[in-house]
């Protein structure tokens, strides 16, 4: 039934009527960046916080890391592997997520890091990267240091057992809530502590950081760089509905859609915009606005029109102006969805659309690494 719902028909979207990112709710004009500071963007995300994603709690009593150094791993030849159990405390109960980081053996000065939030399964044969998808050799011969989480080990991405992590554990008050944390909340929480990390490690270098995420992963991962501004750059990857794409177009996976799906993702809130997007007083164009002037990134592919890769890019080139005109950064989307031949960049900006279907490939990686090396 959902399915026979959807629109792939780009003249049946309907007109598009985003709210102004330059208009407070008061109705005052913002044009500079004092006012969009104070006045715009905190209106901008409370409006997310309350009616799409909820809270990300902050407040915990103490957290410590306990590290297991494993010499015997698929990248021994090139990187030293850091199983680390981070460990937090709030009043008497605790939590530890696992965070797996790999440096590069050779490296003269701490390393950039990257961080990908992975709600895939684990493998099987307990090997801890999985190619293309996380190109652990790849990055590390470019010098990255790269670690990685798995959703499971702060929240299920499961309808009944999401709760079963730290907000059973650590947040139970958030259950309760209209606005209260869910599973997209609890990764870029997860993705949060394995920053606290990476800032007290020597041989890492936290102030160049890349936060990646692709499909709902992408949607947490823009969500977190919102709420924490120690992510350098923010990639994602066909986040799709929630994520890059604006609501509004209707087209492809739906808001509907994806709370019948996923009622577990987005906040209770959310689901008040069920077949009613046009009533949204937001839409996701705002969301990399919220994370301007640090570096944003989003990835299409031309099969998954599920994403509705338009959407995606309409919404970077419409935030984008927060970039130009409040932080005085060039905007690289000149041209329309339709005429785009490559991808585009700029030194904080950047987007493509690669042939094939949806999935994180060697060939997305290596098209944003490109764009990393501009930002740096």
């Amino acid at each position: 039934m959902a399915q026979s719902q959807v629109n792939y028909d780009e003249s049946k979207v309907p007109a598009l009527h985003l709210p102004s990112l330059f208009i407070s709710e008061k109705g005052e004009v913002i044009d500079s960046r004092e006012k969009w500071e104070a006045i715009r963007k905190p209106e901008i995300f409370r409006l997310f916080q309350t009616e799409v994603y909820g809270q990300i709690p902050k407040d915990f009593d103490e957290i410590s890391f306990e590290v297991t150094k494993r010499s015997n791993h698929q990248f021994d030849l090139i990187a030293n592997l850091e199983e680390v159990d981070i460990k937090i405390r709030r009043g008497e109960k605790t939590h530890v997520m696992r965070l797996n980081v790999f440096l590069p053996k050779e490296m003269e000065e701490p390393a950039p890091i990257i961080l990908l939030i992975n709600h895939r399964q684990k493998a099987e044969d307990g090997s801890l990267a999985e190619e293309g998808y996380w190109p652990v050799a790849e990055l590390i011969q470019k010098g990255f240091a790269t670690a990685s989480f798995h959703a499971e080990t702060v929240a299920p991405d499961d309808i009944q057992r999401f709760s079963g992590g730290i907000l059973t554990n650590l947040y139970p008050e958030q259950l309760d809530k209209k606005d209260g944390l869910k599973a997209l909340g609890a990764w870029g929480w997860g993705a949060m502590r394995a920053m606290d990390y990476f800032e007290q490690h020597e041989a890492i270098n936290a102030k160049k950081s890349v936060l990646v995420g692709h499909s709902r992963s992408g949607k947490s991962a823009l969500w977190t760089s919102a709420n924490d501004p120690r992510w350098a750059i923010t990639y994602a990857n066909e986040s799709g509905c929630g994520g890059a794409a604006l609501s509004k177009r209707k087209f492809g996976e739906t808001v509907e859609i994806i709370n019948n799906a996923f009622p577990h993702w987005f906040a209770e809130n959310f689901k008040k915009y069920n077949g009613a997007e046009e009533s949204l007083p937001l839409d996701q164009h705002m969301l990399p606005a919220l994370i301007a002037p640090r570096a944003v990134y989003f990835a299409s592919s031309k099969d998954d029109q599920w994403a509705d890769p338009k959407g995606e890019y309409l919404s970077l080139q419409i935030g984008s102006q927060v970039f130009s005109r409040i932080y005085d950064q060039e905007s690289p989307f000149k041209l329309s969805f339709e005429e785009l031949k490559g991808p585009v960049h700029s030194k904080t900006l950047g987007y493509h659309i690669r042939e094939g279907e949806h999935g994180l490939t060697w060939g997305d990686w290596s098209i944003f690494l490109e764009f990393v090396e501009q930002v740096w």
